[in-house]
């Protein structure tokens, strides 16, 4: 199976204080989906000329954090070819789900997960027409 990082995702209490904290730091722009401005709640990272990072990256509110407590640090996304697959793999293997398959509208399919320590983890399958 191919693996591979695909998008990082930075929880925030204030969106705007971490937005200003990485644009002083790295440069980075934000924008909302579909081009517009950084919703309150979330938001995609860019560089400063506006380009998407590699892998991709979010900043977003720590109300989507499906964990028990706060998670401090990035939230990564591996690619994969199924998330099922890789779901009943997680929970075979110790760890427990905490956020069933989903839809992400136009991105594609994501669980997300606790790892045996604890950490919280995603897997992701990336399909335009995920509904």
């Amino acid at each position: 199976m191919t693996c591979q990082l695909g998008h990082f995702a930075i929880h925030a209490d204030d969106l705007d204080r971490a937005r200003h904290f990485y644009a002083g730091v790295f440069g980075w722009a934000f924008q909302g989906l579909g081009g517009g401005p950084p919703a309150a709640d979330f938001c995609q990272i860019r560089d400063a000329t506006g380009a998407a990072l590699a892998p991709l990256g979010a900043m977003q509110s720590r109300q989507f954090n499906p964990a028990p407590q706060p998670i401090i640090g990035y939230e990564c996304s591996i690619v994969v070819e199924d998330v099922d697959a890789v779901a009943r793999a997680v929970e075979a293997n110790g760890g427990k789900i905490v956020l069933p398959k989903m839809a992400i509208p136009g991105v594609g399919w994501i669980v997300k997960f606790l790892d045996t320590e604890g950490n919280l983890a995603c897997a992701v399958r990336y399909d335009a027409s995920a509904q």
